[in-house]
């Protein structure tokens, strides 16, 4: 379950991500507006009260309730794409404005500029951040046992609550071992964008 929640996290999270991201860039002004203000929002609230809402929220206004594993994956999916937009765009407005206009002048689209100037310049940018915040998001994985889906912390408590202790180091030793693989597999995608020199 924990292993379900973080990869399914990533993969809704990461482009939702890039779509606030440029929300928050936006030329239209009442969308920058709208799409800032729920990045703060979001950045602002505690992700255990973010799941509380969503779980809970739909029932108090007499809509149907959400069961409890997708009402926690909406809540990481919203929480994190909010994290991940900031970092996407720190990477982006870090790339020189010439760089585009260099692009324009040599004939090629706005698309192509971002897909093979920019993009590629992001990308060695933001891995650091991004995977401190995938690091951190393996660990958030046990708020979802506050409203008892039964991921791996939540079933290392039902154990204690047995006066059976064993299962808390297992469970950290999982975490020690995710992390750490987490942690060599970033440093790599790190070294392997070291070619490309900024």
């Amino acid at each position: 379950m924990t292993c379900q929640l973080f990869a399914l996290t990533l993969i809704f999270a990461l482009p939702l991500g890039l779509i606030i991201s440029f929300g928050t860039m936006s030329k239209l002004r009442p969308l920058r507006t709208v799409m800032k203000t729920v990045v703060w929002i979001v950045r602002g609230v505690p992700l255990m009260l973010q799941i509380f809402i969503v779980y809970y929220v739909p029932g108090f206004i007499g809509l149907e309730t959400i069961d409890r594993f997708p009402a926690a994956l909406i809540a990481f999916v919203i929480n994190y794409a909010c994290y991940f937009s900031e970092i996407y765009r720190a990477g982006i407005e870090a790339v020189p404005v010439g760089q585009t206009e260099a692009g324009l002048v040599l004939g090629m689209t706005r698309y192509q500029i971002f897909t093979r100037v920019t993009l590629q310049q992001v990308i060695k940018r933001i891995v650091p951040p991004m995977g401190n915040e995938i690091i951190t998001l393996v660990k958030d994985t046990a708020l979802a046992r506050v409203i008892s889906v039964i991921e791996i912390t939540r079933k290392a408590e039902l154990f204690a609550d047995k006066a059976i202790i064993w299962p808390l180091f297992y469970t950290a030793l999982f975490y020690l071992v995710f992390v750490g693989a987490l942690t060599l597999l970033f440093g790599y995608i790190e070294k392997s964008q070291s070619y490309y020199k900024i």
